[in-house]
């Protein structure tokens, strides 16, 4: 690694310095505005993202106006993994819902890393794993808890991959993302405001007592975190 670099993405600051050598010449840094689209579903898969700060969301949809986020991927993780998974595409969306920057890499020059490096494989597939208990979470939380179970995972979730308590968020885009109406977002909102776990702004929400909003969750958060870090650690 080049003196003086150092990485926020915990899977590149994780890599021996032999399996780094293999993608660090072609990792670009780049800035992942809000609403940037990573991937686009039954598209191919041209560039896998390291994000550095702000987080994307992977997002399921019939094919209509009907979507529902399955997964988010921060610091934590990268996108692209039909990559790893030797896929060259997904009928999923990904896109940036918190802006923030990070690294990308042509999927070439990781299929080729791949081949070359067991430890790599190893690395990125234990990961691949762990976001696919995150999913099934995600599954189990839709199905099973209610809205403001939900919403407390999510926000816990999301301060994961930020700094800072305040998540720059609106009610209609948090509605979207668990697939609920912008209406039961605010309700739900509001009894968590009135416990003293957040404080809502305009287009901003505010974490306060992430104790409480653990609690609040009723165990629909921590299965998958527990995971993650058990298996890349």
């Amino acid at each position: 690694m080049p003196e003086g670099l150092q990485f926020s993405n915990q899977l590149l600051a994780s890599l021996p310095p032999k399996d780094l050598a293999l993608i660090l010449p072609g990792l670009q840094r780049v800035k992942l505005p809000l609403r940037r689209r990573l991937e686009s579903a039954n598209k191919r898969v041209d560039h896998v993202y390291f994000p550095e700060s702000g987080f994307a969301s992977v997002v399921a949809s019939n094919g209509t106006l009907d979507s529902i986020e399955v997964g988010l991927i921060g610091r934590e993780g990268m996108t692209g993994l039909t990559i790893v998974l030797r896929v060259d595409q997904s009928p999923h969306d990904t896109f940036i819902q918190l802006a923030g920057d990070g690294y990308r890499l042509a999927a070439p020059a990781l299929k080729g890393a791949l081949e070359r490096s067991l430890g790599l494989q190893s690395l990125l597939l234990r990961y691949a794993y762990a976001f696919g208990i995150q999913a099934s979470q995600t599954a189990l939380a839709n199905g099973r808890y209610k809205i403001e179970e939900r919403l407390a995972r999510w926000l816990l979730m999301a301060q994961d991959r930020v700094d800072g308590d305040q998540l720059t968020l609106t009610h209609e885009f948090l509605g979207t993302m668990l697939g609920v109406r912008r209406s039961g977002v605010s309700v739900a909102l509001q009894l968590l405001e009135l416990r003293g776990m957040v404080r809502v702004r305009r287009g901003a929400i505010v974490i306060f007592d992430r104790d409480a909003l653990e609690d609040a969750a009723n165990g629909a958060y921590g299965v998958a975190e527990k995971e993650l870090k058990r298996v890349t650690a």
